[in-house]
């Protein structure tokens, strides 16, 4: 008699579970950016939040929250009712968060139901048009010649790019002088004004303005070079070795609870927009980014394994948050 009655519990929880994920979204979607307007989060979240949003026939909203190299955004989220209509959107710096900041408001993984890697690319050195460096040796010969001289930008302390060419410095036996923005945005503002030497961001990020002609990109941290940067040598290539490959990489993640039907039929219609011909493009040519589609679990490892990995450097150099 027990077993029957246990088995019948068993199948009443998973038919409410899909009945309830057959009937989500039944109101407007959250879509979290906890980076401004101008870098590569924002318009990845309102590309998804269009599509999905014709798909499923309910508004996908964005909603900027920013601050603290994405803490704040991320918090919100964390914090968030886990009913599955709200979702963040992280970049890069979600691997570093716990190791700069011991009091961090969150945990990086246990708070969160991972839903997906969109895709990773690897971070591109540039430098505004009217600087004089045409190679990355000019800016080592620069560096080496007037030591303490070169700033190079990037979209946050202990980002990935921070900390990137932190590593490329040290191989490379020079100091590249660190300047931390709040986001790719206001990073890149000053590269095309020359208030700094460099930039170090996601080729999705420098893309259109390399395309344009306003900035130089003079070297990419992938293990070969981008489709959308065939010309630019990778750090190998321009005489920099012993430097990991470094990618820079994108993920939406739930509130740690929300159910997992709701999880999977998200991850589901996410799949379906990333085969669309237009955001294939958007994302491969416009944004250069190699394209994962990382499954709930992949995600959850490949978060552990970038935190493992960039917390260690975090460690290594006494990096804090700012």
């Amino acid at each position: 008699m027990w077993l029957s009655r246990f088995l019948a519990v068993l199948l009443l929880a998973a038919f409410s579970a899909v009945s309830f994920s057959q009937e989500w979204p039944s109101k407007p979607v959250k879509f979290v950016s906890p980076y401004p307007p101008g870098g590569s989060v924002d318009p990845l979240a309102r590309l998804f939040a269009a599509k999905l949003g014709d798909a499923l026939k309910q508004n996908f909203i964005v909603e900027n929250r920013t601050g603290a190299s994405g803490i704040i955004g991320t918090e919100y989220v964390a914090k968030s009712a886990p009913d599955g209509y709200t979702f963040v959107f992280i970049f890069d710096t979600h691997a570093v968060h716990q190791a700069l900041n011991p009091k961090l408001p969150f945990d990086p993984l246990k708070d969160f139901a991972p839903v997906m890697i969109v895709g990773t690319a690897p971070m591109t050195i540039s430098t505004g048009a009217a600087k004089p460096y045409r190679s990355f040796q000019d800016v080592l010969n620069a560096a080496k010649a007037r030591p303490d001289s070169v700033t190079i930008g990037n979209v946050g302390n202990g980002s990935l790019g921070h900390l990137a060419s932190i590593l490329v410095g040290q191989a490379a036996g020079v100091k590249l002088v660190p300047v931390p923005y709040k986001g790719g945005g206001p990073l890149h503002v000053d590269a095309l004004g020359g208030q700094i030497d460099l930039a170090i961001a996601s080729v999705a990020a420098q893309a259109s303005h390399v395309r344009g002609g306003k900035l130089r990109a003079l070297v990419q941290t992938g293990e070969k070079r981008s489709a959308l940067m065939p010309d630019v040598p990778t750090l190998a290539e321009a005489g920099v070795r012993g430097v990991d490959p470094a990618h820079a990489f994108w993920g939406i993640l739930a509130p740690a609870g929300t159910p997992r039907p709701i999880i999977d039929k998200l991850h589901a219609e996410l799949v379906k927009a990333l085969k669309l011909p237009d955001v294939n493009k958007t994302l491969t040519e416009t944004l250069g980014m190699d394209v994962a589609a990382l499954g709930p679990e992949a995600t959850e490892k490949f978060i552990g394994e970038q935190m493992a990995r960039w917390g260690k450097v975090v460690k290594d150099n006494n990096i804090r948050a700012e």
